[in-house]
């Protein structure tokens, strides 16, 4: 194999770092990734330690005789000029790039896109652009709307872009596994900050603002777990480019368990490979014969075929909230979820900063720490055990009614599969295990909805131009839930969770910070003249 860093130089006259891999002899078509990364980095193994590195098996596809091109994106590893985070220059260089590549006397003059994450993120962008050489992009996990998924879920500021993602992207750029460590300058906690709206900032790092013009082949890969960041991008850009495509939906149950899938042989041997092959050396594989969307189903352990997404046949079933309680779960309220609607006067409200928050909206069980309990300060609203095996797949809404003492509030929806409990936990007000199955956010001044865009399951929120509330005043508000696909058994409970906020202690690396200014009261309203209710894609009841 060879293996050589080469410099490009960009049409501004940036210089570009790229590391070639190629077969020893011979023209090959080309894999090409691009991230702040820093290729240096390769040497470490592709393993869930070092979760940024998401470039697949890249010996693997040299063996296969493929070449495979890594940049580092202007600002990072050994290339020059500022790091931009998905502007514009970003994207003329993966353009530039590419038809360096296509032009090489060892490419075949054909380009593929790969990689996870970042590496995804930026191959919407490759596609929407066009490089004649571009022949096909394998998009694996990765959001298209940084605004809307990655710092500003539901107009509320994530902490993961601006806080860890950077202190990590700097941290292995100037310790890198080798070659010359780089300081990066740019304040990205500054940028993101100065654009708390979805202004033309936003708008230029947005390629679903640009997919429809993309007519090269996709396979968009995506993995449920990673719906607070980059599961949606998978699915709308598949909804939104015209050419040849296909989706695929992973059931990896954390990003650590995405990453180790990305890594492995199989999963290429199995996924990607077959794809590539097809449209980058004109192979007949079983590609071609795969149905237009595979999705995982998780609580099922299965796959589940269809020719379009969402699956044809499901049934939007409305579960409303009740005051009505379910005596299965101690919280805030213990409110129902009922497919009847409520009758009567109802509404549940709640002052914030709850006493006994201790990490974010979290805090201890009955014992005492270190066990924290999620559910137990936050308003949750619960069915009774199911009767029989309910199956989702496909978008979820919350449509709420709340007023506030506050000119403005958030709300942090959890849906949450509840596991049944013996009596006697029960009776020493132990909460019951639980998986959480999807998530949505709104900050309430965000409220107004794009009519252009939204549709009857998927609000869609402008972001533009944010209104506060009239303390007092009921306010219709419909929040999009992530969209998945999950069986929740027999015996168990569907739970509907309503809070203000989050925490580091269940988010994992997406977290939004309390802000010390959410103080006031909330109420979400439930009766007869305001039905809130849970919509969920039904497929299966049985």
């Amino acid at each position: 194999m060879i293996d050589e860093v080469v410099t490009v130089a960009a049409r501004d006259g940036t210089h570009i770092g790229v590391r070639v891999y190629r077969p020893d002899n011979g023209r090959s078509p080309a894999l090409f990734g691009a991230s702040p990364y820093r290729f240096d980095n390769n040497i470490l193994p592709a393993s869930p330690q070092f979760l940024w590195r998401e470039t697949g098996p890249i010996e693997f596809y040299v063996a296969q005789g493929y070449a495979f091109v890594q940049m580092d994106v202007r600002g990072s590893g050994r290339s020059g000029g500022d790091f931009v985070f998905l502007g514009r220059k970003d994207q003329e260089d993966l353009y530039d790039v590419i038809e360096w590549i296509g032009a090489q006397g060892w490419c075949t003059g054909k380009v593929g896109g790969i990689g996870q994450s970042y590496f995804c993120m930026l191959q919407w962008f490759m596609a929407a652009q066009a490089p004649p050489s571009l022949a096909c992009i394998g998009a694996h996990d990765g959001l298209a709307d940084a605004y809307r998924a990655g710092c500003y879920h539901g107009g509320i500021p994530c902490d993961f872009f601006p806080g860890y993602w950077w202190y990590q992207n700097r941290f292995i750029n100037r310790f890198p596994a080798e070659g010359p460590g780089r300081e990066q300058e740019t304040d990205l906690a500054a940028m993101v900050a100065a654009h708390p709206t979805y202004d033309e900032f936003w708008r230029e790092r947005n390629a679903l603002e640009l997919l429809d013009r993309v007519t090269v082949p996709v396979y968009s890969s995506g993995v449920w777990s990673k719906h607070q960041l980059h599961t949606r991008g998978n699915i709308d850009a598949f909804a939104k480019v015209k050419g040849e495509k296909k989706l695929r939906l992973s059931a990896a149950p954390n990003a650590w368990a995405a990453a180790a899938e990305f890594s492995s042989i199989d999963f290429h041997q199995k996924v990607l490979l077959p794809f590539y092959d097809h449209y980058l050396k004109g192979k007949e594989t079983d590609y071609v014969k795969r149905p237009n969307v595979e999705y995982a189903v998780r609580g099922a352990g299965a796959m589940r075929q269809s020719e379009t997404w969402p699956p044809k046949g499901v049934r939007y079933t409305a579960w409303h909230l009740t005051a009505e309680q379910s005596e299965s779960v101690t919280s805030l309220n213990d409110g129902g979820l009922t497919l009847a609607p409520p009758q009567g006067q109802e509404a549940t409200t709640y002052n914030y900063p709850v006493p006994g928050w201790v990490a974010g909206v979290v805090g201890f069980g009955p014992s005492g720490p270190p066990a924290f309990d999620p559910a137990r300060r936050v308003l949750t609203f619960t069915t009774t055990p199911l009767e029989h095996d309910l199956e989702i797949a496909g978008p979820i809404k919350l449509v709420l009614y709340a007023s506030s003492t506050a000119r403005d509030t958030d709300f942090f929806i959890k849906l949450c599969d509840q596991f049944p409990q013996s009596a006697e936990e029960r009776g020493k007000l132990l909460n019951p295990a639980f998986e959480v199955v999807t998530r949505g956010w709104l900050r309430a001044s965000h409220r107004a909805l794009d009519p252009a865009r939204s549709t009857e399951m998927v609000p869609y929120h402008t972001h533009r131009d944010p209104q506060p509330l009239t303390p007092g005043e009921v306010y219709r508000f419909e929040i999009s839930l992530e969209p998945q696909a999950y069986r929740f058994k027999a015996g168990h409970r569907i739970r509907l969770e309503i809070v203000n906020g989050d925490s580091p202690a269940t988010e994992a690396l997406w977290s939004h910070y309390y802000r010390p200014d959410k103080i006031g009261a909330d109420t979400i309203h439930h009766d007869a003249r305001h039905l809130s209710q849970l919509i969920l894609p039904v497929t299966a009841d049985r």
